[in-house]
């Protein structure tokens, strides 16, 4: 639609429409209001189910026996031996004797390697510093080689080839021209022939008698290479070899290329479960097994733990012999026994032993009483800090003379005044709300009424040194009476009583501790306000603010498409009434005309 602004009348057509329509936008504002109200309701609601939900996860830690049978241990002699219990260990005094520690499996060099071996050099390299018989030969099938540029010397992916190789030629295709090169292997590259190419045995540097060129191709073939193969074999506490190689053994091959500092490490590092390393002073290695005790098969030959199979091992580390570890052996509470590790778990009591000894060491297993009260106190505070918060929601005042602000209204405020206007317009949304209240009521219910079919001493919270607060503006708080004497006293006259008092389970509400009742109270809750406020994955319709959310938003549509309407009515208007002063001052020109 054309629109015609002023120019008969003079008069600002645009601007009487906009204030015009200021009036006609009054109940829009008016919802939109409405809207982000429901949405900070709905946001108020969420948060709090998420602290309820936060306080849920921890009350069911207080449902565990572990949160209440917390064990400390005392050693007489931590030197020689510590100790660590679990929940489950029972409350008693043990003693142990006669210590003697298992010590793991090893295995030197029964004399010293090659006294000129270097053990960060290749090996190949070195190889006239050990027998021929530590070396295999193994075939490689190398690819064919596109070369991408002009060059002489091409690198294979191997080195250590063996002098007695049965690869006579190489061929090298070049524009469809196959030609054959002579193959010349060594460690000096001397003079090469045009139709000749040596390979290094040590690198496996190929370098050929002409310049290949660029697009040519290097023929695929077969070469063999020098490597290293050896296995170790252990075992674990079962007898049974810890390997996945044959027999379960730990296979291992390198090629010559590899170091022996190298060797030894990717040792260390494997499944057979021994260190290993190369002592420069004595020219010997040193193999232990990583797992202390006797760790042997029936097949191992003499009961050996540690069994090495390869010349290179054997010949030339000069490993092997009796490598045998032994186990623990002492004496807990009058009773001779060993055990295949210096650290081992017996009625719920672990123990390291630290030294060996022939006198006696007292460990003493009780209640964690400190640890249990404090879990407890935890677990209070964080309660306190739930209703606190709750309360303060419930308890807030509205100020009803702070609205939501329209887009309008915000622009003429700074950023830091419409922060301060939004906290007050936000107050007050959950006042009085009946679903927290009855919640919260409910769950000092929870605390204060006793539970039934309790055996021991205490069935009710105050018996124990727990009670509410004097004060009738904290609503509710629980107060650990003292210093938390009497809850601590409770709980070692009668610490399964204290348990139950908390997290005994049952059919009915009374028979159920006080921690179950409360999961059960904020349950209920956060069920009811996710009926009311939803949650971030649920869709509009699943609850009661999405709801009115989305009947607000078809208002707001439904109203915006007739304001629409109505601003294109009054420009109608007013272009009606400018083509009408238009047409009477061109009457009124022409008047003019004739009388002048």
């Amino acid at each position: 639609m054309v629109r015609v602004s002023g120019l008969a009348s003079g008069m600002d057509i645009d601007q009487i429409v906009s204030d015009l329509m200021k009036a006609e936008r009054m109940p829009i504002d008016k919802m939109k209001k409405q809207k982000q109200t429901l949405e900070w309701q709905r946001d108020d609601y969420r948060s709090m189910n998420l602290l309820l939900s936060e306080f849920n996860n921890l009350a069911f830690n207080m449902t565990l026996q572990s949160s209440y049978s917390s064990k400390t241990v005392s050693s007489a002699d931590e030197t020689k031996v510590k100790a660590a219990a679990t929940s489950s260990a029972g409350n008693a005094s043990y003693t142990l004797s006669n210590v003697t520690m298992a010590t793991a499996a090893q295995s030197i060099s029964s004399e010293s390697i090659a006294s000129n071996i270097d053990p960060t050099k290749s090996l190949w390299s070195q190889r006239g510093s050990m027998d021929a018989s530590v070396w295999a030969k193994k075939t490689i099938d190398q690819a064919a080689i596109a070369l991408s540029a002009d060059t002489s010397t091409v690198k294979l992916a191997k080195g250590s080839l063996s002098e007695e190789n049965t690869l006579k030629s190489i061929s090298v295709t070049t524009g469809g021209v196959t030609n054959s090169y002579s193959v010349r292997i060594g460690t000096e590259v001397g003079a090469v022939n045009a139709n000749e190419v040596f390979i290094n045995e040590d690198t496996g540097e190929m370098t050929f008698g002409t310049t290949l060129t660029s697009g040519s191709t290097i023929e695929a073939f077969s070469y063999q290479q020098n490597v290293l193969n050896f296995s170790i074999t252990t075992y674990d506490s079962s007898g049974k070899a810890t390997g996945d190689g044959p027999s379960g053994s730990t296979v291992f091959e390198f090629d010559g290329s590899t170091s022996l500092n190298t060797v030894l490490t990717q040792i260390s590092n494997s499944k057979a479960g021994v260190s290993a390393f190369f002592d420069e002073g004595t020219n010997k290695v040193v193999m232990t097994r990583k797992d202390t005790g006797n760790l042997s098969s029936a097949d191992s030959p003499d009961g050996s733990n540690i069994v090495f199979s390869g010349a290179f091992l054997t010949g030339f580390l000069n490993l092997g012999g009796d490598a045998k570890g032994t186990d623990a052996k002492f004496t807990l509470n009058g009773l001779e026994t060993t055990r295949k590790s210096n650290t081992f778990t017996t009625g719920g009591v672990t123990y390291t032993l630290q030294n060996n000894f022939t006198g006696d060491v007292r460990i003493n297993v009780s209640n964690d009483t400190q640890k249990v009260f404090d879990t407890i106190k935890d677990f209070v505070t964080k309660y306190n800090e739930l209703i606190e918060k709750i309360n303060g929601k419930i308890t807030e005042e509205r100020d009803r003379n702070y609205q939501p602000l329209t887009d309008q209204e915000r622009e003429k405020l700074t950023d830091k005044q419409a922060e301060q206007w939004d906290d007050k317009a936000k107050s007050g949304l959950l006042k009085g709300d009946s679903i927290l209240s009855s919640g919260l009521n409910q769950m000092r219910s929870n605390w204060y009424a006793s539970v039934s079919g309790i055996s021991g001493a205490f069935s009710q919270l105050t018996d124990i040194g727990i009670s509410t607060s004097a004060n009738y503006s904290e609503r509710g708080k629980l107060v650990i009476e003292g210093d938390g004497t009497k809850l601590k006293e409770a709980f070692e006259k009668d610490p399964q009583s204290v348990m139950d008092l908390f997290m005994k389970n049952g059919s009915t509400t009374s028979e159920k501790g006080i921690v179950r009742r409360l999961r059960d109270t904020i349950t209920q809750t956060v069920s009811k306000v996710e009926q009311r406020a939803g949650r971030s994955t649920w869709t509009s319709e699943q609850f009661l603010l999405g709801r009115n959310l989305k009947s607000v938003d078809s208002q707001i549509t439904s109203f915006e498409s007739r304001l629409t309407q109505i601003e294109d009515r009054y420009y109608r208007q007013f272009t009606a009434m400018e083509k009408a002063i238009q047409n009477a001052n061109a009457q009124s020109a022409q008047l003019s005309q004739y009388f002048s």
